[in-house]
């Protein structure tokens, strides 16, 4: 099968609205080159060896998302352009907003990236390493082997990071977790490995949901997580100790709608995928619905909440 690869030059703070437009054009998620997240990386020392050069020029953010090449592309392509060039209506910089496309097959998507994702600690525990790499564990090091394959989540984003920092201080020997929109599974892989005793991991994209399937096999949780296909909270059943949800600012917005009546007493939800200049909808829906809000973190013009029920 081709794919059509469409690839945009833009700011830190159009980069969720451009998520937002690829996502409704068809698209499960996109890929986010951030030269500030690449710098930071570089000079962490958590990669032994890394040709990438420094960028110079870290204000340019190039957001991809993969199309099918079929009928309806035309139409799609025309209005990607044209809802981007909306974006300053609604006071926001494309930036270059320059718009490359090319046709790949799937066979090189799956594998064209792996030259640059190796081994990286992100968090106190966590290590992610990829599944064809070695990496000998140190210390009370928690590895996850991961193949994103076609699926959306290294784990090494500043926005899934902070996910499995929060999933570290939060998650115990008992925890119930969902994982709404799991993509890789990166993060429900986490959850059953820092101890939680049951996982359900939900994608709308099929593809991620395979992803995630065998990303469980192969870390040898697959007993503790249920991977299934679904929209949000609709197909998961019951109450969780803990929820993630690494999307955009305006699903996790519709989402805490529901949050109240899915959690547990005391529990928590791990909101991340937001631009720092959402971040102010997102807390007041939080608000709204009579959620806690315990902790913000911000990496990289990146935002990720942790939520609690309950409290004062």
């Amino acid at each position: 099968m081709k794919w059509a690869e469409i690839s945009i030059q833009t700011t830190h703070e159009a980069t969720e609205a451009i998520a937002d437009i690829f996502h409704e054009l068809g698209s499960s998620g996109v890929v986010i080159e951030d030269p500030e997240l690449v710098n930071s990386y570089r000079r962490s020392g958590t990669w032994d060896y890394c040709d990438i050069p420094e960028e110079v020029n870290v204000e340019i953010v190039t957001v991809k998302a993969y199309l099918p090449v079929d009928e309806q592309l035309e139409d799609k392509l025309r209005i990607f352009e044209e809802r981007v060039n909306e974006l300053v209506n609604h006071n926001l910089d494309k930036g270059k907003g320059h718009i490359e496309y090319q046709e790949i097959n799937e066979e090189d998507w799956a594998s064209s990236w792996k030259d640059f994702f190796h081994p990286i600690k992100v968090g106190e525990k966590v290590v992610i390493k990829p599944s064809w790499e070695d990496y000998e564990p140190v210390g009370d090091d928690v590895v996850i082997e991961l193949d994103p394959g076609m699926a959306f989540g290294t784990g090494t984003h500043h926005t899934t990071a902070m996910c499995i920092r929060c999933l570290e201080e939060v998650v115990k020997a008992d925890s119930i977790v969902f994982d709404i929109g799991t993509g890789s599974g990166v993060l429900a892989v986490a959850s059953a490995k820092l101890g939680a005793s049951h996982v359900q991991a939900v994608d709308l994209d099929p593809v991620a949901v395979r992803v995630a399937k065998e990303n469980t096999r192969i870390n040898h949780v697959d007993h503790l997580v249920q991977v299934a296909t679904g929209d949000l909270l609709t197909a998961i059943n019951g109450k969780a100790d803990v929820i993630i949800a690494n999307i955009i600012a305006d699903v996790i917005i519709k989402l805490v709608e529901d949050i109240p009546e899915r959690l547990n007493d005391d529990g928590v939800l791990i909101a991340s995928g937001i631009i720092v200049e959402r971040l102010s909808d997102v807390t007041a829906a939080i608000l709204a619905n009579h959620l806690v809000i315990d902790k913000v973190m911000e990496e990289g013009g990146w935002v990720a909440i942790l939520v609690r029920k309950g409290g004062a």
